[in-house]
């Protein structure tokens, strides 16, 4: 392409400090360096995570920046010693990275890899191709995908079928791959077993798919918004609580429905509170709980009994897939209809009305609104 080796100038949704509503500037965007990978961005979803650092874990190291992870796009231009992609590739960039050669990579034990970027990266500045109005502007978990152009390290990119819709496949990005694999991957779902989900988020109603993919007889679905209840059926779930229209707590309710506790619950409302009524759910002698809602500066606790008894509590994180080697198969099912995307879209808009999208989020009133550029 004409912009090949060029720095390119495009609109992005600037985070300059937080707590403060995200502004559209134009950016300039380097070329990558090497391994790196430079994509024109086609759509994005707005997650939870984006919003949570912007107005809940606001670390001043974190910005200015621009969020967004969980995009698709086209390759438009590849850096040295790059060899597996190339110019009009169609990718997905992942916030969880695959190198295929560290200890944690090689390992079948989990699907985390040291390349990763974090939040508390001393170098984030210098891994940064995007400035604006003469700063350095950070790029978020080495994806910003609320920008028309990104550059982003080829261990952190998929290559994804050329009939691929991006502005559906760009949920496989975050949102549905962590909530459908958690129940899979890490919860591991049995068939026949009883499931509870809390919260019905995006996340959450994903997680409810992977358990009936994984054959769960019963799913309760959790949320005290009742109008949540039609859409989780709609995933594969056969009740739906709401803890509001009960005077006991929720994980009581639930073991008197099922006669003792859930077999598997998923946190996926990033609530410390909620994460031990989920954990507290569950069977003693051999419930399995899993967080999957992000949080970062809380503690969440429990007693010790609640484990030495045969609970067992443990974390998912993308739901435990290896990302690189298992987005391309997860973008397949999606095209074969063994999973569902369209369904989590509620509202489509241009990337200008980013703020507008996460008022939807905050009230309650989206599931996943997906920004085009």
């Amino acid at each position: 392409m004409t912009t090949a080796g060029k720095v390119i100038k495009c609109k992005a949704a600037v985070a300059w400090e937080p707590e403060k509503p995200l502004t559209m500037e134009e950016i300039e965007v380097a070329p990558p360096q090497a391994h790196e990978v430079r994509l024109k961005v086609v759509a994005t979803g707005v997650c939870h995570s984006d919003y949570y650092v912007l107005y809940e874990d606001i670390r001043d190291y974190a910005f200015p920046c621009v969020l967004g992870h969980e995009g698709a796009g086209i390759v438009e231009s590849v850096g040295p010693g790059v060899t597996r992609f190339k110019p009009g590739d169609k990718v997905i960039p992942l916030f969880a990275s695959q190198c295929g050669e560290c200890l944690l990579c090689l390992s079948d034990r989990t699907n985390q890899c040291v390349k990763n970027w974090t939040l508390a990266d001393k170098d984030m500045k210098s891994k940064s191709r995007f400035t604006c109005k003469g700063k350095v502007i950070i790029q978020f978990m080495g994806t910003s995908t609320f920008s028309e152009y990104t550059v982003v390290p080829e261990v952190a990119l998929a290559k994804i079928p050329d009939s691929a819709p991006l502005d559906k496949v760009c949920l496989l990005g975050c949102g549905i791959s962590t909530g459908y694999g958690a129940a899979i991957n890490s919860a591991k779902v049995q068939p026949g077993s009883t499931c509870a989900v809390f919260g019905l988020g995006a996340v959450g109603l994903a997680a409810v798919m992977g358990c009936q993919a994984a054959g769960a007889s019963r799913i309760i679905a959790v949320d005290i918004n009742e109008d949540k209840s039609s859409k989780a059926k709609e995933f594969g779930a056969t009740d739906f609580v709401n803890p509001k229209d009960y005077k006991k707590p929720i994980q009581e309710v639930l073991m008197e429905m099922t006669d003792g506790g859930v077999d598997f619950s998923l946190e996926c409302a990033g609530n410390v509170d909620v994460m031990r009524s989920a954990l507290e759910s569950t069977r003693r002698a051999w419930g399995v709980s899993v967080i999957v809602g992000w949080v970062a500066i809380k503690d969440v606790s429990t007693k010790p009994v609640d484990l030495i008894c045969g609970r067992t509590w443990k974390g998912s994180s993308f739901g435990g897939w290896k990302s690189v080697q298992s987005i391309p198969k997860l973008v397949s099912d999606y095209m074969e209809k063994k999973i569902k995307l369209d369904e989590f879209i509620t509202h489509m808009m241009p990337l200008e009305k980013v703020n507008e999208a996460f008022d939807l989020m905050v009230a309650g009133k989206s599931i996943r609104t997906v920004l085009t550029m």
